[in-house]
């Protein structure tokens, strides 16, 4: 028999910051620590440590250049639980500025423009030409007038693309594993073209090695330090500001950032940070990364994960078969209401399914006398019938198919729940095993609730209306009892 739609374990990876089908980890691309060791669960931070001689040689630099007064400026780097933050001076107001920080001193795909390698890198994506100028100048070494920033960026992150073989094998059966492999590959296939066409053929640009463990290092660099959704940038990176760290008790994303100037009288373009909350002198200032990003994003992007049900996620994946004898009609609808042949549905762990996710599935599920509903006729409605029961058997199809998925993909974890809280409750688990343990148990959560949702739809299955049923209401022909009305000649 032809499959009539698949679910698959996880989307698949698209582009580094590029437009995609759905909001993901690879759309959206904020700011991180130098380091993200852990997240701090509020606003009160022990007191800093001094910095290292690296930290502090860099917060001279910047002062020098006037990049920011040491004295005046509200916060300084420091110390902190997650590596290096940003540490109030002195008491600071909700929405005060922080930070602001001229464009001369972004490094984003202009200054690579503007750079030795611009016009070797004009044609490469703008993530690609930054990742090859931050590798560039980090090997430039004492040349590179970035080298004190360059000096202060970590080696690597918590981040799953840096984990080993075996720290990798305790997120087995995961989205987050699949996501993670596959990230890898795309940035050995980039690194594989970017070498063949920019490296080796400008030896005098990058007399140098370059290895694909530079080009994964920079592309975590971008991954957890870049900012976007900023007015007309799409990736940049901001020294000093990306020093501040994450805070789950911070619930909005509004006003932490801005772009200022740039305008007829301006005469400068400023990055310009603000704190969300009051901050009391010798606290860290700490704002929300994503609201949006689920525990396996934030693992992916950052290094860390937080204790919240909502952080927890799982893709289902839905696909109309090619060798469906309706996969014309069905594509059809589905684009009809902003959907394609392969939909992508994120199920949140104490939320309700996305509201277009079970016409979906009755959508790639019609067939037999249901497949009447394709039609051309009944094109403008048909996705109102389908928001419906349409038929028992097809209801009861996408529970069969919902659930034997659920099941599939909970039988590739090798740990139960049970496990895992046991684990988690021991309090002294590697910051890694943490993140894994953590992430699977969600995951694991999440396909019991989808599960769950199903198993009771079909325990209802015989106490549903139908589009038939509702169609005979409609015209007259049902009681509301559901009898038939008969009427006898005159």
């Amino acid at each position: 028999m032809a499959t009539l739609f698949s679910l698959s374990p996880s989307p698949p990876f698209s582009s580094f910051l590029s437009p995609v089908v759905k909001t993901s980890s690879f759309q959206k691309t904020v700011h991180c620590t130098a380091r993200p060791l852990s997240v701090t669960s509020n606003i009160l931070s022990p007191e800093p440590d001094p910095p290292p001689p690296a930290v502090q040689t860099f917060w001279k630099w910047v002062s020098g250049e006037g990049l920011i007064s040491s004295k005046k400026s509200p916060v300084k780097p420091a110390i902190v639980p997650e590596g290096l933050g940003l540490v109030a001076q002195r008491d600071i107001g909700r929405n005060e500025v922080v930070l602001e920080v001229p464009k001369k001193f972004w490094i984003n795909p202009d200054t690579v423009s503007a750079s030795e390698i611009g016009s070797v890198c004009g044609g490469l994506k703008p993530w690609i030409s930054v990742a090859l100028f931050l590798i560039r100048e980090k090997k430039l070494g004492e040349e590179s007038m970035w080298r004190y920033y360059l000096d202060i960026l970590p080696q690597f992150t918590d981040s799953t693309i840096y984990w080993s073989e075996e720290e990798l094998s305790e997120i087995q059966g995961t989205q987050l594993l699949s996501t993670t492999i596959g990230v890898k590959e795309y940035v050995q296939s980039e690194f594989e073209k970017v070498e063949e066409e920019v490296i080796l053929p400008h030896k005098k640009l990058f007399p140098f090695p370059i290895t694909c463990d530079d080009f994964l290092w920079a592309f975590g660099i971008l991954r957890s330090r870049a900012f976007s959704r900023l007015r007309g940038q799409n990736l940049v990176l901001i020294p000093i500001a990306d020093l501040i760290n994450h805070n789950p008790s911070i619930t909005t994303e509004e006003y932490a950032w801005e772009i200022k100037g740039g305008g007829l009288f301006s005469r400068d373009v400023l990055f310009s940070l603000r704190s969300p909350v009051s901050v009391k002198a010798g606290e860290q200032v700490m704002i929300q990364y994503d609201l949006d990003k689920s525990n396996a994003e934030l693992a992916l992007d950052y290094g860390f994960i937080e204790s919240r049900p909502e952080r927890n996620a799982y893709t289902l994946t839905l696909q109309i078969s090619e060798s469906d004898e309706f996969f014309g009609d069905k594509l059809d609808i589905a684009e009809s209401n902003d959907l394609g042949e392969t939909a992508y549905f994120d199920i949140t762990l104490g939320q309700s399914l996305p509201p277009k996710m079970i016409p979906y599935l009755r959508l790639v599920a019609l067939r037999g006398t249901d497949a009447f509903l394709l039609e051309s006729i009944f094109r403008n409605a048909v996705w109102g019938h389908l928001e419906l029961p349409i038929s028992h058997a097809n209801e009861e199809l996408i529970c069969q198919v919902v659930r034997a998925a659920c099941s599939s993909a909970l039988s590739g974890y090798h740990t139960s729940i049970e496990e895992d809280e046991k684990l988690m409750e021991g309090r002294n688990l590697d910051r890694r095993l943490q993140i894994a343990v953590g992430t699977r148990a969600g995951e694991k959560k999440v396909l019991q609730q989808i599960d769950g949702i199903f198993k009771e739809r079909e325990l209802e299955l015989n106490e549903l209306e139908y589009y038939q049923e509702r169609r005979l209401k409609d015209l007259g022909l049902v009681g509301e009892q559901g009898d038939i009305i008969f009427w006898e000649p005159k």
